[in-house]
């Protein structure tokens, strides 16, 4: 009878500890867990439902080929690079961050490239920056660009485009590029630069505009001379008219 008092007394006063434990647990303020440092080789950024909407990764884990993210395929043909890519609430690919550098045989080729997408297109916006040696000078040139894309451009429909043409390329030339002008009439392919600021690879800094097809029509520069001139062309890229005037002897 004594040893069951003992028990029971036991049992009361170590359930009473245990509630007033699990209380101030309930009561006590979350933290998040804290790193002073983290070496990772490639991170994502998910939602509550796994959809992907950020991803931070090395060269070597950088999403292309085969690989299959929010159940959509990748660029195959994109070269690996270490950055950042962003998805929107579909999980369509938006945008992203890259960059690279190193040496080569002959000097050095390095870049940067920070992007916004069209709605399930392509780039709509980019900051480029390329620094690289040919022959024996250094031509670095940095610009910010906005491009006109396809009305009708859709991400998976493009991808189904761009297999279907290598295929026809490998067969018949010609034939390919039949097809790729029926894309583009349809608004499935295509796209242009209109608008460019910067230093361009000719060493001109400026403001460049372009028709939609691409083709320059007007430029206002600053030249390597350090000369300003505003310059207009035609649909053939000939220069219509200049300020100040170009004066031949």
């Amino acid at each position: 009878m004594n040893k069951e008092l003992v028990f029971l007394r036991t049992f009361a006063i170590a359930t009473s500890l245990g509630m007033v434990v699990l209380t101030s647990s309930a009561f006590k303020e979350k933290s998040n867990t804290k790193f002073t440092e983290i070496d990772v080789e490639r991170l994502n950024i998910v939602e509550k439902d796994g959809t992907v909407k950020m991803i931070i990764t090395n060269v070597d884990r950088f999403p292309n080929g085969k690989d299959i993210i929010n159940k959509r395929p990748t660029n195959e043909g994109r070269k690996k690079r270490s950055g950042m890519l962003f998805f929107n609430e579909e999980g369509i690919e938006c945008g992203g961050f890259i960059y690279d550098g190193q040496k080569k045989e002959n000097g050095h080729s390095a870049g940067l490239s920070l992007t916004y997408d069209q709605y399930d297109g392509d780039q709509v916006m980019q900051l480029l920056t390329q620094d690289y040696i040919k022959g024996d000078k250094r031509v670095v040139s940095s610009t910010l660009a906005f491009n006109d894309r396809p009305a009708k451009e859709s991400q998976l429909k493009t991808f189904e485009i761009t297999q279907e043409l290598a295929e026809l390329r490998k067969k018949d030339p010609q034939a390919m590029e039949k097809k790729l002008k029926e894309y583009e009439e349809q608004g499935l392919l295509g796209g242009a630069t209109r608008v460019m600021l910067g230093k361009s690879r000719s060493q001109n800094n400026g403001l460049f505009l372009f028709d939609d097809k691409g083709k320059p029509k007007a430029m206002f520069y600053v030249d390597k001379e350090n000369k300003a001139k505003l310059d207009f062309f035609d649909d053939n890229g000939a220069i219509i008219a200049s300020f100040p005037e170009n004066k031949t002897k």
